[in-house]
């Protein structure tokens, strides 16, 4: 009951659903599943249709065990109750839309399970990012596995200008260069850091010329949008 009146006391819209056939009954779901009240707090605040979208069966119990993710993870309350909101045709869909890029079905649920709020991301997304990833970049999906930040990345704005810089770079024979580990950290960097350690490290005219470059990068996505308009 604690739960529940510190919730509606911060987020009134709760106050829509029945307390004693659909909220009550949703709280002690996720509490048996091993989700304390103290989690359900910040969840039911941020997402108050957990209460009506929550739906749970032998499927997608199934699921949560498959990511093999252990109950006293930080991460077992965000498994848990993503799995639960989202339909269950959704989650084969997700699931789907990896093995297409060569992932078994044992990685996609570990995946999930290290980094569930890829649940929450766009079919299309995950296709742009991975086709990138793979294509272009010339990752193996292993380090996909490692690294699920870069699916989260934004295509245009980083993935594309960041590594075509560090071709440029390459091509120009300059140090220090962005390849291999190297390349993950940068993708991870802020803008302002990543700028200071790989454009504004050269001198000012090998700078400008960079920057120049990796600004025109960026670019290309709001060209093409200024000419459909």
């Amino acid at each position: 009951m604690e739960v529940v009146v510190k919730a509606i006391t911060r987020n009134p819209s709760l106050l829509t659903y029945d307390f004693h056939n659909k909220m009550k009954p949703v709280i002690a779901t996720y509490n048996e599943l091993g989700v304390s009240r103290k989690d359900l707090i910040p969840m039911l605040l941020s997402r108050p249709t957990l209460i009506p979208r929550t739906s749970l069966n032998d499927g997608k119990l199934d699921y949560i065990r498959k990511t093999g993710i252990s109950k006293n993870s930080k991460m077992y309350k965000y498994v848990v109750i993503l799995i639960a909101i989202l339909r269950i045709e959704t989650i084969c869909e997700k699931l789907a839309n990896f093995e297409k890029f060569g992932f078994s079905e044992d990685e996609v649920f570990g995946l999930f399970g290290r980094s569930p709020l890829i649940l929450t991301l766009s079919i299309d997304k995950v296709q742009r990012n991975m086709t990138f990833i793979l294509g272009t970049m010339k990752l193996p999906t292993s380090v996909v596995l490692g690294h699920p930040f870069l699916l989260f990345c934004n295509l245009e704005a980083v993935l594309k200008p960041r590594v075509l810089l560090a071709r440029k770079i390459q091509d120009m024979a300059l140090i220090p260069q962005i390849k291999g580990p190297a390349m993950l950290r940068a993708l991870r960097m802020k803008e302002k850091r990543f700028v200071k350690a790989f454009v504004n490290c050269h001198p000012k005219d090998v700078a400008y010329e960079l920057m120049k470059f990796y600004s025109s990068a960026k670019d290309v996505k709001r060209l093409a949008e200024a000419v459909k308009d």
